[in-house]
């Protein structure tokens, strides 16, 4: 939701999916690990799409991640994506959220997601211990090529495989860019 130019982060957005392969009852997730987290759909000059490639577990994911205590969602995208895939963005609409329930790791997790444009690219990265550990590398595709790799079940683990792909490819195809 918008107030001018400017986007208000803490209305109230669209839910465009539950992914819960693994029948988990509300009643059950309501017992599980609460996160919240953001995710970017950045396109650049070329329309271009930023993701994420996990290569340890064979799968492309958009970039994004955990909202910190003391941030909100604002401010945590746009520490991701500088994070993740080392650039500057402007947020230019909302697209929505998706909740997980993670049975295998007790999790449910709400992520929402934000169409963003590429300001500037600073080109270095500050992966985590755990990013470097999994090979995270950050790759720039055009829409089609983007929405391939994201919607191909290629990776390894039931987190890839059962949540990052179904959501993240749901995101894109959210974005109507596609």
């Amino acid at each position: 939701c918008r107030t001018g130019n400017h986007l208000l982060y803490n209305c109230p957005m669209k839910q465009l999916a539950l992914i819960n392969p693994e029948n988990v009852s509300e009643q059950e997730a309501n017992d599980y690990f609460v996160r919240e987290a953001v995710r970017a759909v950045v396109l650049d000059e070329n329309n271009h799409v930023a993701l994420l490639y996990v290569a340890k577990e064979k799968y492309y994911k958009l970039p994004g991640g955990g909202i910190e205590a003391g941030e909100d969602k604002a401010a945590a995208l746009r520490r991701e994506c500088q994070e993740e895939i080392g650039s500057e963005i402007k947020v230019v609409g909302e697209l929505g959220y998706i909740v997980e329930y993670r049975k295998f790791s007790s999790l449910k997790q709400t992520s929402y997601c934000y169409l963003t444009q590429l300001k500037s690219k600073t080109g270095s990265t500050q992966f985590t211990d755990e990013e470097k550990h999994n090979r995270f590398k950050s790759v720039w595709l055009p829409i089609p090529e983007a929405l391939r790799v994201l919607s191909a079940i290629t990776a390894i683990g039931i987190e890839g495989r059962d949540y990052i792909s179904p959501r993240d490819t749901a995101f894109l195809k959210a974005a109507n860019i596609v």
